[in-house]
């Protein structure tokens, strides 16, 4: 198999307040589908996600205040985790702020060579913004 493209898709509970939610996180709605809508897709760059709302996979907020590191847990909540890279996740980290989201773990550089941080979707979803850093200068001469 040769894949092109692999687009997610995810359960949530009401498509117009997902469609709200995804534009406070600064991606757009890209069209949608029903009569009233339950399907839909939203997009940022050449990256799209689609909605179906009440089918297709699981959703659900576990009531974990953080999602990682000491007192979190990664396991409880039942929606989808999705890696989203991108180039600057501090401005990404301000907007969430700024538009209230729900901001589960702060960006953080990881011992893995990414900063990154946590957003939750109000249905469980959790979408890990992260970037890569930059080797430190006596890395990259080794």
């Amino acid at each position: 198999m040769f894949a092109h493209r692999v687009t997610p898709i995810l359960n949530v509970s009401d498509i117009q307040a997902s469609f709200a939610w995804f534009e406070k996180l600064g991606w757009r709605k890209g069209w949608d589908w029903g009569e009233p809508p339950n399907f839909g897709g939203v997009c940022s760059g050449a990256c799209e996600i689609f909605l179906c709302e009440n089918a297709q996979g699981g959703r659900g907020h576990g009531g974990a205040v953080r999602t990682f590191g000491p007192g979190g847990d990664e396991t409880s909540d039942k929606g989808a985790w999705m890696s989203v890279w991108v180039d600057d996740v501090d401005a990404v980290h301000a907007r969430c702020v700024a538009e209230g989201l729900e901001v589960t773990w702060p960006p953080t550089d990881m011992p893995w060579n990414v900063r990154e941080m946590h957003v939750r979707h109000p249905d469980g979803h959790v979408f890990r913004i992260s970037q890569g850093l930059e080797l430190e200068e006596e890395e990259r001469d080794e």
